[in-house]
C-alpha cells in the first residue's frame, strides 16, 4: 500500500504494528466525503502491509465525531449521490470483518456514530477512561445504518441496544466496560501503555492460529452484517430524504435543539 496516497489518515510501522490514524484532529476527525472513502479501502489496504498487527485510532482529542455537518447537508442536496456513500459504507464494514490481521482499537476520545461502529468491529478496543461513545444517528434524523444496527445487538443483547440506538444518548467508556461494549478501559496516561502491551502480546503470538481464529469468530458476524445492512442502509437513505433530517443538520448550524415533526 502506498501511505502517501491517503489524505485524511495517517499511518506508522513500528516492527510488526502498524498503526492507523484517522487524521482530522481540528474538527474532531469528524468523517467527510474524503475520510469516508478512504475508510472504504484502507482496512484492504492493511490487509496486504508486511505489518501483522493494526492499532486504529484518531489523532488529537477524540477518536472520531461522527459525521461531518457540511457532509450530511450534501447528502441532503444530492440524495441520488447518497447512493455512493451506501456502497463505501458496506466496504467499511466488510473491510473490517474481512481483515484477517488481529486490529486494536486505541479509542483516545468521543466516539460517535460511523466513529463508534468502526471502533466496536475492530478485535480488541482500548479506551481512554473519559471517553464517551454512542450512535446518535437518530438525533440527526437518520437510521442507524451503517454497521450500528448489526453490532451493538451483539455486544449487549437487543434490550440495551435499541434503548442506546433510539434515543442516541452516549455513554462512558467505564460504562461501556461494565456492560460489554468495549474491553477495556484506562486512564488517559497509561493508554499508549496499554495499546502496546496488548499489540506486543498479540504480535509475539502464532500469527496464523490469532488470524483464524479472528475470521472464526467472524464468520457469524460477516452473515449478520450481510442480512441487515442492505435493509439498514435503504432505511437510513429514505431518512436522508426527510424534513426531520435537514431540520437537525440547520439545528447543528444554528446552535439550538431541533424540533421534529415525524416528516
Amino acid at each position: 500500500m502506498k501511505f502517501e496516497d491517503y489524505k485524511t489518515i495517517s499511518f506508522k510501522r513500528e516492527g510488526k504494528v502498524l498503526t492507523v490514524t484517522l487524521n482530522r484532529p481540528d474538527v474532531l476527525n469528524a468523517v467527510n466525503g474524503d475520510l469516508h472513502t478512504e475508510l472504504s479501502h484502507v482496512f484492504y489496504d492493511v490487509a496486504t502491509d508486511p505489518a501483522d498487527i493494526i492499532v486504529l485510532t484518531g489523532a488529537g482529542r477524540a477518536f472520531c465525531a461522527g459525521g461531518d455537518i457540511d457532509w450530511m447537508q450534501s447528502g441532503v442536496d444530492d440524495p441520488l449521490g447518497f447512493d455512493s456513500v451506501v456502497f463505501e459504507a458496506k466496504k467499511i464494514i466488510f473491510g473490517l470483518l474481512d481483515c484477517e490481521k488481529p486490529i486494536i482499537c486505541r479509542l483516545n476520545g468521543d466516539a460517535v456514530g460511523l466513529g463508534a461502529t468502526i471502533a466496536l468491529f475492530c478485535d480488541i478496543i482500548i479506551a481512554n477512561d473519559s471517553a464517551r461513545i454512542g450512535d446518535p444517528h437518530v438525533s440527526v434524523g437518520l437510521v442507524a445504518g451503517d454497521g450500528g444496527a448489526v453490532i451493538w445487538p451483539q455486544l449487549i443483547g437487543y434490550a440495551r441496544a435499541k434503548e442506546y440506538l433510539m434515543t442516541g444518548k452516549l455513554m462512558h467508556a467505564e460504562d461501556a466496560v461494565a456492560m460489554g461494549l468495549i474491553n477495556h478501559a484506562v486512564p488517559a496516561g497509561e493508554l499508549d501503555e496499554a495499546t502496546d502491551r496488548m499489540a506486543t502480546r498479540l504480535a509475539n503470538g502464532a500469527a496464523q492460529a490469532i488470524r483464524w481464529t479472528k475470521v472464526s469468530v467472524n464468520v457469524g458476524l460477516k452473515q449478520l452484517a450481510h442480512s441487515i445492512m442492505d435493509t439498514s442502509l435503504a432505511y437510513e437513505s429514505l431518512s436522508n430524504r426527510s424534513k426531520d433530517h435537514q431540520e437537525a443538520v440547520n439545528a447543528f448550524r444554528e446552535k439550538r435543539r431541533p424540533v421534529f415533526t415525524g416528516e
